[in-house]
């Protein structure tokens, strides 16, 4: 037991460094952009957009920010807004299928899953949720009473005092990361000596395969499922490494979290702010479902088609 939490902690140390590689520089780039005209600029120029949401301008305040710094960045832009529980909901889905998309495209590059299609999925799936639920849903007039209230931030000036605060930003990352990575990586490693998690693929094995890839993907979704597309993805990093898996299981494992991922926090999270969180939550799953058969239907066409030009 002792040598398989040394691997497992070994493993998890080497899977923290690749990510925060990644999450530590972005985190502060960003963080310091807030305080740049680019953000404002962006704002603006989405803005008109925004009708097509049927969201006011203001909207694109929350968006913006959440795409950018993070799902709590744009759930703070929300309570800094008066909405209508309408509005809330469709920028809580459009938030849920694409959030901050820097960092966690960035860290799909780690397992070969292409940048340009993670960022195109997740702006997509936002873009048709929130048109679809824009005309499909005639309710949710009322005015949104939110159950928490914005935490105010201390005004930061100064080029020192921002990059400090930038740091601070991605330290905590940093530090979240390795507590939530480490001990992953070490529960996995005592579940692959203890044989278990052979087991629990066998149990997933159903599902992964109907989604249409095979069941030594079943440990990442379930991880991205529960910890989310960036701590998920450690988890992925070392099955691309350990278990072989293929460059087109990785990309639909990833597809699928791009829809559905960190099921228990971003439901959770959402729940203060008066809205319907179970059709949220519903509409997520149902979505990740959906794209992944569609993109593992095509794959394989194309991949059938390629056989027989070769043949």
């Amino acid at each position: 037991m002792l040598l398989t939490l040394k691997t497992g902690l070994w493993t998890g140390l080497k899977t923290a460094w690749t990510l925060g590689k990644i999450i530590f520089p972005v985190t502060l780039i960003v963080t310091m952009l807030q305080y740049t005209p680019i953000l404002p600029w962006v704002i603006q120029i989405v803005s008109p957009v925004m009708k097509m949401f049927g969201l006011s301008g203001n909207a694109a305040i929350p968006i913006v920010l959440g795409n950018f710094l993070g799902l709590y960045a744009g759930i703070g832009g929300i309570l800094s807004l008066d909405l209508t529980v309408k509005e809330v909901f469709i920028i809580a889905i459009m938030l849920s299928f694409a959030h901050n998309l820097i960092v966690e495209s960035s860290v799909a590059i780690k397992v070969g899953v292409k940048i340009w299609v993670m960022i195109m999925a997740r702006l997509g799936l936002a873009f048709i949720s929130g048109v679809v639920v824009n005309l499909l849903w005639q309710g949710g007039s009322d005015k949104a009473q939110y159950g928490m209230m914005p935490v105010h931030q201390e005004e930061v000036h100064g080029a020192m005092a921002i990059l400090m605060q930038g740091l601070e930003k991605a330290g905590y990352g940093i530090v979240q990361l390795v507590v939530i990575v480490i001990p992953l990586m070490m529960v996995i490693q005592i579940l692959k000596d203890l044989k278990w998690l052979n087991v629990f693929s066998n149990w997933l094995s159903p599902i992964t395969k109907a989604l249409g890839m095979n069941a030594n993907t079943s440990t990442t979704l379930a991880a991205g499922l529960v910890f989310g597309l960036a701590y998920g993805s450690g988890v992925m990093i070392q099955a691309v490494k350990e278990d072989g898996v293929s460059q087109k299981d990785a990309t639909l494992a990833f597809l699928f979290l791009v829809a559905c991922h960190a099921v228990i926090e971003d439901t959770l999270v959402f729940l203060p702010l008066g809205i319907p969180v179970q059709y949220l939550l519903l509409i997520r799953f149902i979505t990740a479902v959906l794209l992944t058969l569609f993109v593992s239907f095509v794959w394989n066409r194309f991949e059938t088609a390629r056989r027989k030009e070769a043949a």
